[in-house]
């Protein structure tokens, strides 16, 4: 059974820093890319940032570039997504994509930028 379980979402103020953790189990963990995803109360969910099987390719939306980092460890099936320099237009429910046979999601996480 595939498991997508995210963590590290608070509330933080403008120009802060989180880092956000997606550990998976349940499938091939290093034969797959993952992504990220973010979806803003109201609004549709938006792409945020993707990273390759092996973590050499990785690419970010024009909205996060240069402020957000997206690494992986094979070894702990984990993916990350490091938040510095945090907005408030950032404030919203992170998820995090396996891009295995038929797609994966995690829960969510919440991201709060509020001052």
């Amino acid at each position: 059974q595939v498991q997508l379980v995210e963590s590290g979402g608070g509330l933080v103020q403008p120009g802060g820093s989180l880092r956000l953790s997606c550990a998976a189990s349940g499938f091939t963990f290093w034969r797959y890319a993952m992504r990220w995803y973010r979806q803003a109360a109201g609004k549709e969910r938006e792409f945020v940032a993707s990273i390759s099987s092996e973590g050499g390719t990785r690419n970010y939306a024009d909205s996060v570039k240069g402020r957000f980092t997206i690494s992986r460890d094979n070894a702990k099936n984990t993916v990350y997504l490091q938040l510095d320099n945090l907005k408030a237009e950032d404030t919203a429910l992170y998820y995090c994509y396996a891009v295995n046979p038929g797609g994966s999601w995690g829960q969510g996480t919440q991201v709060t930028v509020s001052s």
